[in-house]
């Protein structure tokens, strides 16, 4: 799939067929990861595969604003280090679009989880065993799309409305 058609096409999904991910595709998703870019190029992030399915279900119910974490056959959890992160979330959040639009080209879909409360956070952290200076940003869970996602975006403005060409309010003019 070309990167454009990628962008796109790509939606969130929330429910998964059971099949696995491959050791080689999980390897691809990190990689994509890695080469993100980040802030002064300090790299804070890390990145915790997680397969077991009762970790995951355990995640799934600790995660309100995620149940669906359960129900995938594999997850990563995302997290950046804050002794050296200027921004982790800019920073996480670069590295989490690439791998989801990794994920899409590779016929996976994932959804953002987030957490409602320090509590929650502070139990998934200690489930993966993730040490109190990675700030936890996120666990995505990652899946084969079924056959009925098809990739039709929802309805978005139209450029007009939010690109301006060198000053707010004018209109950007489409080639």
């Amino acid at each position: 799939m070309e990167v454009f058609d990628a962008l796109r096409t790509r939606l969130t999904v929330r429910r998964f067929k059971p099949d696995p991910v491959p050791d080689d595709v999980v390897h691809k998703l990190l990689q994509v990861g890695l080469w993100s870019p980040s802030s002064r190029n300090l790299q804070p992030w890390h990145f915790v595969v997680i397969t077991k399915r009762d970790t995951l279900q355990t995640l799934g119910r600790i995660a309100t604003g995620g149940p669906f974490l359960a129900d995938a056959p594999m997850a990563i959890a995302f997290g950046a280090d804050k002794r050296i992160a200027d921004r982790p979330e800019l920073d996480i959040g670069r590295a989490l679009q690439q791998v989801e639009v990794f994920a899409w080209s590779e016929g996976m879909g994932t959804c953002f989880v987030g957490f409602r409360n320090l509590g929650q956070i502070a139990a998934a952290k200690e489930i993966i065993g993730m040490p109190e200076e990675i700030e936890l940003i996120t666990i995505m869970p990652f899946g084969y799309r079924h056959d009925d996602v098809k990739g039709t975006r929802r309805k978005r403005k139209p450029l007009s409305e939010v690109a301006h060409s060198e000053r707010f309010g004018q209109p950007y003019a489409a080639p």
